[in-house]
């Protein structure tokens, strides 16, 4: 049966901890499960606060770091800069209630053009201002949890070239939490019993339980899950993420090769979850540069418009016949009766990668293009349609996607759960889409997630020097994630490893779909 979720479930919980301290781990009582488990959503109003409600910040009365500076305006003061690394602006603001804040950086382009910028609060980063154009504008960060008292909100250059306005702070919107309330319908219709199993699992733990998941080249007992199973004492990851890069045809002749399907294959024998992403490599008459880079658009003359419009005829054909090679592994993998969380063309809005450097509408025709190859010509019902690509803009429609996904690098030992990014993800659309964490550096604290409601419904930290430098000794690297943080992870009651996950094979359906 699926599981019941209680909207009151994550506000009582956060309640607890708050009182309990910002790290604290609350043990909950027999009274206190009574409480959650007869409080019905429509006994839990959901608040809401005005921006005219808030504590208003001036720019220039805060301090200045490194090469900012204090700029006074026909009409408005404020700070300009942010042109070197170290420049930012510090600024103490004063909260007289614990509770959860959101923050609004008044700011705006110094030359028009899109600027991200570093948002810490208390030497902890929250994520990043976003402005684009010449007016001053709003840039929201969203269910920032600070307890009375001082603290400190800082701006650090990252882009750089902003002019920054004013500070706004806010008591947070009250969450709804029919946002965990996914029903496990695929896009595809005909997707595969194990396919639907799969979903169905996601679906009722999601809101609840995070799964864990490590990317891992070398499969089950690659360099970073032993690396992994020998720090936490015989722990592995439930999802193991794999690539299809050295299937790419460019990448074949050039002498790649790969047993990703093998391992995938392997794990899901083994009680695992798998997810491939694609480093997609162009087609070899695109390289300019190292042929093992040629996803990225530097090392590439490809233009996706002239593709995607009929004007380059030979290279949509080229970019069929990639695509035909990559189908013919993920059917290997339907043979075996594995179900695939299937992350193509991720980070697109990003523009590092040729997928995303021609523009949002170039992609997303390249992303339906895919999805109706794969799934209508190729017959491919084992795939669970995770979308990737970062921005609003970017989304491709509620038809293709299952999952949305998103890759976040917030720097080392940053463990905070991105809040402010999950909470804008679920603008991206108005239908009810679960959110995971597809790709991680350092790892989150789980009792902030649950604290905050930023559930993500799986994380996949990256391999390499996120976890190891040592692939001899398989020793741990504390770069990015402290050893103690990787083990509160592993072992954390709502974070699931793979010897916690059901046997997805026999997993129930729901009743309608049956």
């Amino acid at each position: 049966m699926r599981r019941k979720k209680c909207a009151a479930l994550l506000i009582t919980v956060t309640l607890l901890l708050s009182a309990c301290g910002r790290n604290s781990e609350a043990n909950l009582t027999n009274e206190t499960s009574e409480v959650i488990n007869i409080v019905e959503e429509d006994d839990v109003p959901l608040a809401t606060y005005s921006w005219e409600e808030s504590m208003i910040y001036e720019a220039e009365n805060g301090t200045l770091l490194g090469g900012t500076s204090v700029k006074n305006g026909t009409d408005i003061t404020y700070v300009e800069g942010f042109a070197q690394d170290g420049d930012g602006l510090e600024i103490k603001i004063q909260i007289e209630e614990s509770d959860f804040y959101d923050i609004n950086v008044i700011s705006k382009s110094a030359d028009g053009g899109s600027k991200e910028n570093y948002l810490i609060v208390d030497g902890l980063s929250m994520g990043t201002v976003q402005v684009e154009g010449r007016e001053f504008t709003d840039s929201i960060s969203k269910r920032i949890y600070m307890e009375a008292g001082e603290h400190t909100v800082t701006i650090m250059k990252y882009w750089g070239w902003i002019h920054v306005d004013k500070l706004q702070v806010k008591k947070s919107d009250e969450l709804d939490n029919s946002r965990f309330e996914i029903e496990p319908v695929l896009v595809n219709p005909n997707a595969t019993e194990n396919t639907k199993r799969l979903m169905t699992y996601l679906c009722d733990i999601y809101g609840t339980d995070i799964l864990s998941g490590q990317y891992c080249d070398g499969g089950m007992y690659g360099h970073e899950n032993a690396t992994i199973w020998k720090t936490t004492g015989g722990k592995y990851p439930a999802i193991l993420g794999l690539d299809m890069i050295e299937y790419s045809p460019s990448r074949v002749a050039n002498g790649s090769s790969s047993q990703a399907v093998e391992y995938a294959i392997e794990y899901w024998e083994k009680g695992g979850i798998v997810t491939f992403c694609w480093h997609w490599n162009a087609p070899e008459k695109y390289l300019t540069g190292q042929w093992y880079s040629g996803f990225y658009k530097e090392h590439t003359n490809i233009n996706l418009e002239k593709i995607m419009n009929g004007e380059d005829e030979e290279g949509y054909k080229l970019l069929m016949a990639d695509i035909d090679a990559i189908a013919k592994e993920l059917l290997r993998l339907q043979e075996a009766g594995v179900p695939i969380l299937w992350r193509p063309l991720h980070e697109a809005s990003g523009g590092w990668f040729w997928w995303g450097n021609a523009g949002a509408d170039a992609y997303k025709e390249l992303y339906v293009l895919l999805y109706e190859r794969l799934t209508n010509e190729y017959g491919l019902n084992n795939l669970i349609w995770v979308w990737n690509g970062q921005d609003k803009e970017w989304y491709p429609g509620d038809e293709y996607v299952d999952i949305i996904g998103e890759d976040i690098y917030p720097g080392e030992k940053v463990y905070t759960p991105q809040t402010s990014k999950y909470l804008e993800v679920l603008d991206y659309t108005d239908s009810k889409k679960m959110i995971v964490l597809s790709e991680n550096g350092c790892l989150f604290d789980p009792d902030l997630a649950i604290r905050d409601g930023a559930m993500w419904g799986y994380f996949g930290t990256w391999g390499g020097e996120f976890v190891s430098t040592s692939k001899e000794l398989y020793l741990y690297s504390e770069q990015y994630t402290e050893e103690a943080v990787l083990k509160k992870v592993y072992e954390h009651e709502h974070v699931i490893t793979r010897d916690e996950l059901p046997d997805i094979k026999n997993y129930p359906l729901h009743e309608e779909q049956q």
